[in-house]
């Protein structure tokens, strides 16, 4: 891990008010994941939004570590991130070409002579505010506080991971929701049979949550769940809240693995956040190691779309709901929690009250959604990742090679079928059956090739947006093996992958 900043910056965020110090200890003074390391490109500077404040992200080839600095420019206020890194390796902006080291300093203003540069590059006022930053078990984290107090807080790191033998597999989407209400979800278990049901879930595996809190405080808390998922079939789950924005559970499946699903919430404004979500697992045969890293992470991320969507259109309404009746604040009286079932909700809910309250207290949500934009791939997720990114590119340079293929392909088809209906020789005195033959043939590379295009269109298709269908209401098959059954989602068995124990 390696840490970068030296300069102030201001107060990331809204002004609390009254509970500023205790906005200041619990969502400020702290570190946020922004990015795996992966979907980073060190050539260009990379723009992200945590807690209302505007970063660049560029990587130091100088220092070898990655920065991140209030993504404005000192001179006219443009964005940093507009520019780019050049051949010092420094951060340029893109409007008069001022140029930023690692230290946030400014090091050159080519409209200046070289006594006004001097004096310019000399006030703190050419500086830029830098963020501490932080690498760890393939993240990027931030410190979205004061730079020189980085070193009082620990990364959010889950202990686990630092243990060998695990196969991760990583996936992240910006979600049109709070970081509270998507932490909210994840830790509680009780929605999965339902909500997910045909993705990562059975509704017939839904039973009453007997989970155990066994420490809360400040920092968080820790719950036991000695049944564990599908009516204990699975064994103990076991599950950890690190305020304010990691959570994980913890299972081991005897036989199969080790199981753990991470989600960090990093809090972009209100009403939107970025998911980081991790799946590991320690497998105790070898085969699984070796088939489950064949499917390409492009696909895995498809998958993962369609669990994150099962729930993400009600999720921000609810939000919506909670707000018009009294907001976090009034959360016990506004909804009703008779069950234990719900034990980690009102735990999540206990710190909020009594330790970190609200990232944006006081501040109202954006208006409400359509479905379209709900269901939206392209920006919050594809743009920003590389493995779909470049298999976005590679199908569409694929596309018009299929289409040719499968427009040769019938025209061949019709040719060696006239030719054959009227009892033509064929090239060469090919026979009548023979032509027959060549005429079946070329049809089938043309069948062939129109399923490849059209699961090509799909899977474009699928990197921009979503169907907006979840699998939970499609009908249920009448008995295995029926149309029904053959008519379930594509993608049902990739997205139970991602989380088996459910």
């Amino acid at each position: 891990m390696a840490s970068s900043g030296t300069l102030p910056v201001s107060t990331l965020g809204p002004t609390p008010g009254v509970e500023q110090e205790s906005w200041r200890q619990h969502w400020q003074q702290r570190w946020y994941a922004v990015a795996y390391l992966d979907d980073l490109d060190r050539s260009r500077p990379t723009p992200f939004t945590l807690l209302e404040q505007d970063l660049v992200l560029w990587w130091d080839a100088g220092a070898e570590q990655w920065r991140a600095f209030a993504d404005v420019c000192p001179h006219r206020l443009v964005p940093l991130s507009e520019g780019r890194l050049n051949g010092r390796g420094e951060l340029e902006c893109p409007y008069h070409g001022w140029s930023f080291d690692g230290s946030g300093h400014c090091t050159a203003i080519p409209q200046a002579d070289a006594a006004q540069a001097s004096n310019a590059c000399a006030s703190a006022r050419s500086s830029c505010g830098v963020f501490a930053t932080a690498t760890g078990q393939g993240l990027l984290f931030v410190f979205a506080g004061e730079a020189e107090l980085a070193g009082q807080r620990p990364l959010p790191l889950v202990p686990s991971l630092e243990e060998p033998g695990w196969l991760v597999q990583d996936t992240f989407r910006d979600l049109p929701m709070d970081a509270l209400t998507l932490l909210e979800n994840v830790l509680d278990v009780s929605h999965v049979p339902f909500t997910h049901h045909r993705t990562v879930g059975r509704r017939e595996n839904a039973a009453p949550v007997e989970a155990l809190i066994t420490s809360e405080g400040a920092e968080g808390f820790t719950a036991t769940w000695e049944e564990g998922p599908r009516r204990g079939k699975l064994g103990s789950q076991f599950t950890t809240f690190a305020a304010p924005g990691l959570m994980w559970h913890d299972l081991t499946a005897k036989g199969f693995a080790r199981i753990l699903t991470v989600v960090y919430a990093t809090p972009i404004r209100p009403g939107e956040c970025r998911l980081f979500a991790r799946f590991p697992f320690q497998f105790e045969s070898a085969l699984p190691r070796l088939l489950l890293p064949l499917r390409p992470r492009w696909l895995q991320h498809l998958a993962n779309h369609i669990v994150l969507e099962d729930d993400q259109v009600f999720l921000h309404a609810q939000e919506r709901r909670l707000q018009q009746r009294g907001g976090r604040s009034a959360f016990t009286q506004a909804c009703f929690l008779p069950t234990s079932s719900d034990v980690y909700v009102r735990a999540l809910h206990a710190w909020i009250e009594n330790h970190g309250g609200e990232p944006f207290p006081g501040r109202s949500l954006p208006p409400r959604l359509g479905g379209e934009a709900l269901m939206e791939r392209q920006q919050a997720h594809t743009s920003h990742c590389r493995a779909c990114s470049g298999a976005q590119r590679g199908l569409r340079r694929l596309r018009p090679w299929l289409q040719l293929f499968t427009g040769l392909a019938l025209v061949s088809t019709a040719a060696l079928g006239g030719a054959a209906l009227a009892g033509a020789p064929l090239g060469g005195g090919l026979g009548l059956a023979a032509g027959w033959l060549a005429c079946v043939g070329a049809g089938l590379l043309s069948l062939a090739g129109w399923l490849g295009l059209a699961q090509v269109q799909r899977w474009e298709l699928g990197l921009s947006r979503g169907a907006g269908l979840p699998p939970r209401n499609a009908p249920e098959p009448a008995r295995r093996g029926s149309p029904a059954a053959a008519a379930a989602p594509a993608d049902r068995g990739s997205a139970r992958a991602q989380d088996p124990v459910r």
